[in-house]
């Protein structure tokens, strides 16, 4: 099924997730769901709070970013990280240009590092410690942001921000186009 996607003000997005136990609910229903609807919006992550639950749960993609012509050494993933923890983050910072499903038509250079270490459960609750580099790295430590209650936005200098500001404002009231469900706090308020 596909969820309808959190968009920019929204609380919940900047709420640090809690973690999840596993008899607490159906969390591969959940999870399915999470993928179907990252996958219609084609997107290449989607973490719990973009669909309204502050929980520590979110799927990655990339997969779709193969390329064997263009990169023959590149090998995507596709899995759920629950309640996952960052170890370490290593490397010389790389900019590169992001985007997300909660904040529709606004793409901007961000700095990560290339490496990171992450402690986690994966879909079948078996805990896993994993490093992944280059664009899985990426996509998991924006993943992971939106757990923390980060989002990429937060990541670029206050000026840009603040250019940006009114587009924010936009996509907060519903004021942006998108092929997606999503839903808009600033409606939620009038109502």
């Amino acid at each position: 099924m596909t969820l309808p996607i959190v968009a920019y003000g929204d609380p919940v997005l900047k709420r640090k997730a809690t973690s999840i136990q596993k008899e607490d609910a159906d969390w591969s229903t959940l999870i399915e769901n999470m993928f179907e609807t990252m996958e219609n919006a084609e997107g290449v992550g989607l973490a719990a709070p973009q669909i309204g639950q502050s929980i520590r749960l979110f799927v990655v993609d990339t997969v779709q970013m193969e390329n064997p012509k263009k990169n023959p050494d590149y090998k995507g993933i596709r899995r759920a990280f629950i309640n996952a923890e960052m170890i370490e983050e290593s490397g010389e910072e790389w900019k590169y240009e992001e985007g997300c499903l909660s904040i529709p038509n606004i793409r901007e250079d961000v700095s990560r590092m290339p490496v990171i270490k992450i402690k986690y459960l994966d879909e079948n609750w078996e805990e896993r410690t994993d490093t992944f580099n280059g664009i899985n790295a990426r996509v998991i430590q924006h993943e992971y942001d939106h757990i923390e209650g980060i989002l990429f936005t937060d990541h670029i200098n206050p000026l840009k921000k603040r250019l940006l500001q009114r587009k924010l404002d936009k996509i907060s009231k519903g004021k942006v186009s998108v092929s997606y469900k999503m839903k808009f706090p600033e409606l939620r308020m009038k109502r």
